[in-house]
């Protein structure tokens, strides 16, 4: 009996890689202002966007002559370049949020140290002593510290 000529086995088709899966990266987040900035003829604006910050969101209000003669003016600085929208206000800026409400600042900078420390700034700890387990906060007194 013949042999029929021998055949090459098929070449094996490789796997084709799986499509990368991209991950977006969120940069903005929604908030509400507990209170409201209230605009000069009386509207409050409460709904409100605000972005990730930049390094050079950071860098370029230490070269404000406001805040290098008040500290303290750095967050109003800081939170004019970074909310990018407050209601029907056409531009959100350092005058805007000056204005705002002390409760309202106070939510904006605890907001800002959230969304910039990825969503949270607190860490959990255990106690050396019994062992219990609690969390700490990281943020900083004020934006801009840690």
């Amino acid at each position: 009996m013949g042999v029929g000529p021998v055949q090459a086995p098929a070449p094996a088709t490789a796997a084709a890689p799986a499509p990368a899966v991209r991950q977006t990266l969120r940069t903005e987040f929604p908030f509400q202002l507990p209170r409201g900035y209230v605009d000069e003829s009386g509207t409050v604006h409460q709904d409100g966007v605000m972005r990730l910050a930049t390094a050079r969101d950071e860098l370029v209000p230490l070269r404000d002559v406001r805040v290098q003669e008040n500290p303290a003016y750095l967050s109003v600085v800081l939170l004019g370049r970074v909310i990018t929208r407050l209601g029907s206000v056409p531009m959100v800026h350092d005058g805007i949020v000056e204005n705002m409400f002390a409760s309202d600042l106070a939510f904006l900078q605890d907001f800002y140290r959230q969304i910039n420390a990825e969503g949270h700034t607190r860490a959990a700890v255990q106690c050396p002593h019994c062992a219990e387990p609690f969390e700490v906060e990281l943020g900083g007194s004020r934006l801009g510290e840690s």
